[in-house]
């Protein structure tokens, strides 16, 4: 019996600290078959964890733009101030699913920049 505790153990530790980042991450509900590119006004900008995000308003629809973790958004050149209110940035990346005004972000392009976010 005590060998078998020995296995379980660190078997159960690995499965329940890998769950968090398995749930965190449901990026197959966005479909990758269709790549986007919108461009438009931002409406408003969250720069906070586990990912910044803007609503974009484009023709016709406003969409929430799923963008990367703060510090990945900061190493790749997109501070904050990038993201200001009134901006015209293009977006590009995969619609939601479920959701018809979230898509996930895969770079935007800010004032002549592209930033790659994943």
């Amino acid at each position: 019996m005590p060998k078998i505790k020995t296995l379980v153990f660190p078997a159960v530790i690995v499965a329940a600290l890998s769950f968090p980042a398995v749930a965190h991450h449901g990026w197959s509900e966005y479909d990758s078959s269709k790549e986007l590119k919108l461009t438009g006004t931002i409406a408003e900008s969250g720069y906070e964890h586990p990912h910044g995000h803007i609503k974009l308003v484009t023709p016709g629809k406003t969409w929430t733009a799923v963008l990367a973790p703060p510090s990945r958004m900061t190493a790749r050149g997109l501070p904050p101030a990038d993201l200001k209110k009134g901006s015209t940035v293009t977006v590009v990346g995969y619609a939601n699913r479920n959701k018809p005004e979230e898509m996930r972000a895969e770079r935007i392009i800010v004032d002549n920049k592209t930033v790659e976010l994943r």
